[in-house]
């Protein structure tokens, strides 16, 4: 059976530039557009040239995609100039893009409260842009903004404006729920009824917005009411709450059913692999944590923690998985925690390289000192590489590369050059490397900005600035994130550290430390970072 071709639209780079605390560089947009092209997205909308600095860049240095279509963002006409004579939509053509998508208004309250024009005067304002798009040989597309809204005020109204632009020569007419409140059924019943009145589905997209925690809910129900353009987000990066998050979207489009025996893509199997690396760049980009909890992408996605579970996933992994994780670029993780058994211990012990025969009484010694040490206030569940360590010293396979005579730290509240107060972390520690004794001291200023990044920083750029022979293994180790939590309260509170490391390959990995003093499970966490790199790396042992 010939299936339909669905088109996928990104709008990471205009609409997901919106949201609050997002600030692209040129450098960022030319990457993540050689990501999503990567992916094989059909459409990379890349801003709106000329209405700032960043865009305006970005198109004069626009990236050569292989298979997107790059796209620029607009306005139609104002009302009162002609379309050739809008320096606003000028600055738009004037990008050179294949393609250009223009929003207008399609809710009559909007068009005389906020445009303070007539409803015909909208009409002919889209009329005439969508025209002077499709003169210049450019492929248009007609985002109808607060179209669910205006359909539902004054539906003859809606439907009137998408025909202008229809009639004039739009290859798309994209239905947008701007707001973010209209729901599933209603988008599918809407999109529907436009279809009916004359807008064909393969000229009809869909844009929806988060703000009821349904936005990816409601582009599958105007795909299966007709519509064959979805636009969305990596991330669901957006304005308020969002956007429809791409990264949802993708993988259950070509993995799903109804969906993925009817419609084809632009993205193939082998894109869609690459979903979670495009995934992790943006965040990357953005200097934030990836959502461990995120479907498809997440971390957490093909997490199995309980024993009975993972005896399962053992056997055969759909008990427990609805797709295979390496289909979107993912990995399976049986974490350690005290609900493990010994199937998850196996599996996570096989993916570390240690190998413990089925029934070696060390199973059961390495599970009884999990359960100990997370009564203690260990989280190992999210610790895996701290869990190595303590699975390879319970069976006396960890190898020593240094040791810790002691650490200290100072911090200081003192005034600067500048006379401004500031805070500053000086961290001492002495090590023996290879016989011989080491002291090395780090502050917690940052060389590139002198801003102050606190005493974990400063302990760790101290352990690792001179460990002899071992000083290559950690060049380019950084530490990513950093989380406390208190484990009980009053004079007798345990703090837990939680420490995500990487480094120039890739690699992250994540450790713990507890103590009732937040500077000593630092240093644990920090600590058990360095010697995990190191191992993986293959660093020779002490005395080799």
């Amino acid at each position: 059976m010939t299936r339909e071709r669905l088109y996928l639209f990104d709008t990471t780079l205009r609409d997901g530039q919106q949201t609050h605390g997002v600030d692209f560089r040129t450098a960022d947009k030319q990457r993540l557009a050689a990501a999503l092209d990567g992916l094989g997205i059909d459409y990379v909308e890349g801003g709106w040239p000329g209405a700032n600095p960043t865009d305006s860049e970005f198109f004069a240095q626009a990236p050569a995609l292989g298979h997107a279509t790059l796209t620029a963002f607009g306005m139609t006409k104002r009302a009162g100039r002609s379309a050739e004579n809008d320096d606003v939509l000028a600055a738009v053509t004037n990008a050179g893009t294949p393609a250009v998508c223009l929003v207008g208004k399609t809710h009559d309250f909007h068009v005389t409260t906020a445009l303070g024009v007539s409803l015909e005067e909208n009409l002919a304002n889209i009329r005439e842009s969508v025209a002077h798009l499709t003169a210049l040989g450019r492929e248009a597309l007609f985002d109808a903004e607060h179209f669910f809204d205006g359909y539902k005020a004054n539906p003859g109204y809606a439907l009137q404006c998408l025909a202008a632009a229809r009639d004039a020569g739009a290859r798309w007419v994209v239905l947008c729920d701007t707001n973010g409140g209209t729901l599933p059924a209603e988008i599918g019943a809407i999109t529907r009824a436009v279809i009916a009145a004359g807008i064909p589905g393969d000229r009809l997209g869909i844009h929806t917005h988060n703000d009821t925690e349904n936005a990816v809910a409601g582009a599958l129900a105007a795909v299966d009411a007709g519509a064959r353009q979805v636009q969305g987000t990596l991330n669901g990066l957006g304005e308020r709450c969002g956007n429809a998050n791409l990264t949802s979207l993708i993988p259950t489009l070509l993995l799903k059913e109804p969906y993925a025996s009817r419609f084809e893509t632009g993205v193939t199997r082998e894109g869609l692999g690459r979903l979670r690396a495009a995934s992790r760049l943006l965040d990357e980009i953005l200097n934030r944590v990836p959502n461990r909890h995120a479907p498809y992408v997440g971390a957490s996605a093909f997490a199995h923690k309980a024993g009975l579970h993972a005896s399962a996933i053992l056997k055969d992994p759909t008990t427990y998985e609805h797709v295979a994780p390496e289909v979107v670029g993912n990995e399976r993780i049986i974490p350690m925690s005290n609900q493990a058994g010994q199937s998850n211990l196996r599996r996570r012990l096989a993916e570390a390289g240690i190998a413990v025969e089925k029934g070696d009484p060390a199973l059961a010694r390495i599970l009884e000192e999990v359960k100990a040490r997370e009564e203690a206030g260990f989280a190992y569940d999210s610790a895996r590489a701290s869990f190595e360590l303590l699975a390879r010293a319970t069976l006396g396979r960890l190898p020593r590369f240094f040791d810790v005579e002691r650490y200290r730290v100072v911090i200081e509240r003192r005034r600067n050059a500048s006379g401004e107060m500031v805070t500053l972390s000086e961290a001492v520690v002495v090590v023996h490397v290879e016989g011989e004794k080491v002291m090395s001291v780090s502050d917690s200023l940052d060389p590139a900005t002198h801003e102050d990044q606190g005493p974990v920083n400063a302990l760790s750029a101290a352990l690792t600035k001179d460990l002899g022979r071992y000083q290559a293994y950690l060049e380019d180790m950084r530490l990513v994130d950093f989380k406390v939590r208190i484990i009980n309260s009053g004079t007798e509170a345990i703090t837990r550290v939680l420490l995500d490391s990487e480094d120039g390959r890739g690699q992250r990995w994540s450790t713990v430390g507890v103590s009732a003093n937040i500077v000593d499970a630092s240093f644990q966490a920090v600590a058990d970072a360095v010697l995990w790199k190191l191992i993986r790396d293959g660093a020779p042992k002490a005395g080799e």
